[in-house]
């Protein structure tokens, strides 16, 4: 018998009802991949993420998006665990990201 995949309804309770404009921040600790299912990866991708869907077992991943976003963030580093490249046995580099993030024009 395999692990038992955890709960992912508190992601979900958080991110199901963000209002429109509302930005997410997120940071991965220990392993984002196993911790989602296929509604948390569409709605990562709704938020802007490009590599959410590409997240695998002990990869590290920084992600800045937003509800209602049009195009993919460019706020987002993902960097694949591999033993040939890991900094630390058996896990990735940590990574940094920093920027400046637009604000959003009024309505009019």
């Amino acid at each position: 018998m395999g692990p038992v995949p955890p709960d992912v309804n508190d992601l979900l309770k958080f991110i199901r009802p963000l209002h429109e404009g509302t930005l997410v921040f997120v940071a991965s600790y220990d392993d984002p991949a196993t911790k989602m299912n296929e509604e948390t990866r569409k709605l990562f991708s709704d938020l802007g993420s490009k590599n959410v869907k590409d997240l695998a077992f002990r990869d590290s991943w920084v992600f800045v998006g937003a509800k209602g976003v049009q195009n993919k963030s460019p706020f987002e580093q993902h960097m694949k665990n591999s033993k040939h490249t890991n900094k630390y046995e058996g896990w990735p580099e940590a990574l940094e990201m920093e920027g400046c993030i637009p604000r959003r024009p009024a309505a009019s």
